[in-house]
């Protein structure tokens, strides 16, 4: 069994998220109180009593939901899994991406949890709200959904920006141009097309203002080199030199997350087991539909904790 980790991006936040674990385990408590101590915000009190739309906000969900991932991994390194050994690779979706360099040791918990909030923060402010929007193109593959993208952009910006599994391609850009591409997408057979409720249109030209802001974030971040392979978003290819990790988390600001990618290069090199750390199994279903032959593995709960420890330690 060859594992990745992966970690979950926007959306698969849930009030309560956590909860259990920080109330069963010191070592996941440490983490939350560490990333409220790191914001200034009692950050966990959002997340496990809402409300819904607080949590949602960009700025509160990319550090709460690396603050779960990283819950569930102390769990996991306290029950006496070795990142380093156990692991071949860790990947991240979006905002995951940040969870798995804090989870591979390249940066500290504190640091992602500023870096998110102020990625977060730059993201909502990049585009005022209502200029921008991002649909999901369902049964189009991706080169199909670009050329949607570049048809409806007509002098606006319209970017493939999040290529998530084979049937699953999400634009971004000006709302009325990705209105543009949802409908010539239904011209051209898309299965559907319909807009997301994201609060700003992520992944595109758009957000170059918020890249200006993480490149001047994270230059004054240490950096280490992670203890497992980076499968990086906009390469869907390993890096582990900081100088390169640096560079790439600033164009993953206006890059495509390139997941199905990412997944696929794992499976090719080995991997036979993805498991999803954190909350949610969002990664875990795209799992199946990207790699036929892997398998896809959630890590919610205590009990899912313990199920992997179980297979790892047999």
């Amino acid at each position: 069994m060859t594992i990745a980790f992966t970690f979950p991006g926007q959306g698969s936040q849930a009030v309560g998220m956590g909860k259990n674990l920080a109330d069963t385990f010191p070592e996941a408590k440490a983490v939350f109180d560490e990333v409220d101590a790191a914001l200034g915000q009692a950050l966990s009190k959002i997340m496990w009593e809402g409300p819904a739309d607080e949590l949602t906000l960009t700025s509160n969900a990319q550090p709460a939901l690396m603050a779960v991932s990283l819950a569930t991994l102390r769990v996991l390194e306290a029950k006496g899994v070795d990142l380093k050994s156990a692991v071949s690779f860790v990947a991240g979706h979006s905002l995951g991406e940040y969870s798995a360099l804090a989870a591979a040791g390249s940066l500290s918990i504190s640091d992602a949890a500023r870096l998110l909030r102020t990625r977060g923060d730059a993201m909502q402010k990049a585009v005022p709200v209502g200029e921008g929007a991002m649909a999901a193109l369902l049964g189009l593959d991706f080169e199909q959904a670009k050329e949607i993208a570049e048809e409806a952009a007509q002098g606006e910006v319209c970017q493939a920006a999040n290529d998530n599994a084979p049937g699953q391609v999400v634009v971004s850009g000006h709302k009325a141009a990705v209105e543009r591409a949802c409908e010539i997408a239904k011209s051209k057979g898309a299965r559907r097309a319909v807009l997301l409720p994201v609060s700003a249109p992520f992944h595109c030209a758009l957000m170059a203002p918020a890249a200006d802001v993480m490149a001047e974030a994270l230059a004054n971040v240490e950096i280490n080199a992670p203890k497992v392979p980076l499968v990086a978003n906009v390469l869907a290819a390993p890096i582990t030199d900081p100088a390169e990790i640096r560079a790439r988390l600033v164009e993953q600001v206006t890059g495509t997350v390139r997941w199905r990618e990412s997944v696929q290069w794992m499976a090719e090199n080995g991997v036979t087991t993805f498991v999803e750390v954190g909350t949610g199994k969002v990664l875990t279903g795209m799992v199946k539909r990207i790699a036929a032959g892997a398998e896809g593995v959630a890590i919610n709960t205590a009990e899912d904790i313990d199920a992997l420890v179980a297979r790892l330690n047999g």
